[in-house]
């Protein structure tokens, strides 16, 4: 885990070294500072000597700038080296998440990988400020003091060395029993976080049904438990520092008391006394620091997990070694091809298809709720891989070719249409990112979008709020095939996307494609046969296989599943009529 994480400090690996080496100085300042007063108070104060006491003031004075200009260049390099080490983290994440497939994403889920781009990285982003600061601060001014306290007073200086054991053993016991609960809440904090995505998407819906008090009561449940687990945590945590406290209390009245026999006894001074006092202080708040970040890096850990979890996931989508990059016409052929989400043979979604689609052929999938119609087409431009089987396009597996050149030549507009917040110009510009005004006045008009835009406010500049909120269903609909005609696909797959136009607009739009686009693909998922009925060929789909091919006459013939659509969808009209 350490190790991949270490790979994203990248630039700020100079910042990440010079703030442990300003911490050293900065340490080595402040353990001179108990020595020199040590001897202003024996050698000036007691002697009355003022040149001695004038001339260590100055030195005790330069030193302790000294420690305090180090400090804040320690502290100065270490928030750079920290903030610098998560925005790469965060851009590596991204970054990664950009090129994982549908199955990657269904693993994490949307939540969890938020959780893992925002708190995560929060935790080990402050882990990282204490491991390259407090953690070498805490140890080196243990040791340094040590060193020095042992040299004013060996005797009273093994008596701090005794607690160090007890002070470890306090410390392991509380990573050993907080560490796995800092793990379990970071879990929950990716369900609170689905709770509320799901929540705020929906809330058109929760609304509408009143559901205000249900979705209160569900979010309850789970920020409850995360303050349950919580409390747990720190109840445990909150152990350490009564621990640190007792250990440092007894320490100076054990010192206290030999020092005042040593004291009167002559073979202790009042200036050593006070620099011990110093060096116990120092060395007892070096553990307490040590055990603070103990703690800090335990519940960063669990965050440090999930992210290298994120980083080192194995891709399953991949390009071939020498990729093809020119995709040659949208000519389809599904040879035996079978699919399963999980991977198994046993739960196929897809089962024996084989089918074959010609260039410029526009086809037709219909099928029930569950057919699989969405999944078929998905496998198209390899947003998942098939289980068994092949599908080639322009004669080669789509296997062979670059991702990014593939999908390049296949335009989709799913079921659940997405616009971005930005202006329509911006929107439609994801299908060409230097698309002129010209192209895109073009393909509104092909999709049908042209008339209600030109009675918009700002007309192409008007701007489309987060989710396309202030636009109809049909008007996003056909906004998102605009911007995919934009592509100039050699395929155009449309899943379901003409659903919420009425009929007239919908035939007006194949029109466009027979007439604009003649040499692109067109394959069109609908459940109303009048969306396909003019197609080259009419699949229908039954329980993931293919029940029928053929034109709309010819099914209509022969297709009991296609003839069931069709009249009842005839008898509906008639009555609505």
């Amino acid at each position: 885990m350490i190790k991949q994480l270490a790979k994203s400090i990248r630039e700020y690996k100079l910042p990440s070294l010079l703030s442990p080496l300003f911490v050293t100085l900065e340490v080595i300042m402040e353990v001179l500072l108990p020595s020199l007063m040590a001897d202003l108070i024996d050698k000036g104060v007691d002697k009355g000597d003022m040149d001695y006491i004038l001339k260590t003031g100055l030195i005790l004075a330069g030193v302790a700038f000294a420690a305090l200009a180090f400090g804040a260049l320690a502290g100065k390099f270490a928030a750079q080296a920290s903030a610098g080490f998560a925005k790469n983290l965060r851009h590596d994440l991204f970054y990664k998440i950009q090129d994982y497939s549908f199955a990657n994403i269904d693993k994490f889920s949307t939540s969890s990988l938020v959780t893992r781009l925002t708190t995560d990285i929060t935790n080990v982003q402050n882990a990282y400020q204490m491991m390259i600061r407090v953690a070498f601060r805490a140890p080196f001014m243990m040791i340094f003091a040590m060193i020095m306290s042992f040299s004013v007073n060996a005797q009273l200086s093994w008596v701090f060395v005794a607690f160090i054991p007890f002070i470890a053993l306090a410390l392991g016991i509380v990573i050993k029993f907080a560490h796995p609960i800092f793990g379990r809440v970071f879990k929950t904090y990716d369900k609170l976080n689905n709770i509320v995505q799901e929540n705020l998407h929906g809330i058109r819906v929760v609304k509408s049904f009143v559901r205000e008090e249900h979705e209160v009561e569900k979010f309850g449940k789970i920020s409850d438990l995360i303050y349950k687990d919580f409390s747990k945590a720190e109840k445990i945590v909150a152990f350490n520092m009564p621990v640190m406290q007792l250990s440092v209390y007894l320490c100076i009245l054990i010192i206290s008391w030999i020092a005042s026999h040593q004291i009167v006894g002559g073979t202790m001074t009042t200036g050593e006394l006070i620099s011990m006092m110093t060096y116990v202080f120092q060395i007892l708040m070096s553990l307490m620091f040590i055990s603070i970040t103990m703690v800090m890096i335990t519940m960063s850990k669990a965050s440090g997990d999930r992210i290298a979890e994120v980083l080192t996931e194995e891709i399953d989508l991949k390009n071939d070694a020498e990729p093809l990059t020119l995709v040659k016409d949208g000519s389809i052929v599904f040879d035996n091809v079978s699919f399963s989400y999980t991977k198994s043979m046993d739960k196929l979604c897809l089962k024996d298809i084989s089918l074959k689609i010609k260039s410029g052929e526009t086809v037709g999938i219909i099928g029930g709720t569950g057919s699989s119609k969405s999944t078929l087409v998905q496998l198209i431009p390899r947003l998942y891989d098939v289980t068994e089987g092949k599908i080639t396009i322009g004669g080669e597996d789509v296997r062979r070719y670059d991702i990014e050149a593939l999908r390049d030549s296949v335009a989709m507009v799913l079921q659940k249409n997405v616009l971005f917040s930005g202006t329509i110009k911006e929107n439609l510009r994801w299908g060409k990112a230097d698309a002129t005004d010209e192209e895109i006045i073009k393909v509104c008009r092909q999709a049908q979008a042209e008339d209600f835009i030109e009675h918009m406010p700002d007309k192409y500049d008007t701007y489309i709020e987060q989710g396309g909120t202030n636009v109809s269903g049909g008007q996003r609909q056909r906004l998102c095939i605009a911007r995919a005609l934009l592509k100039k696909p050699k395929i155009l797959i449309l899943d379901d996307s003409t659903s919420a136009v009425d009929t007239k607009t919908d035939r007006m739009i194949r029109k466009a494609f027979l007439e604009e686009i003649p040499d692109t693909t067109k394959i069109i998922i609908a459940q109303r046969v009048s969306s396909v009925e003019d197609a080259d060929k009419i699949i229908v789909l039954d329980k993931g296989m293919i029940n029928a091919v053929g034109t709309h006459e010819e099914l209509l013939k022969t297709n009991k599943i296609y003839q069931e659509v069709y009249y009842s969808q005839q008898k509906g009209s008639e009555e609505n009529g």
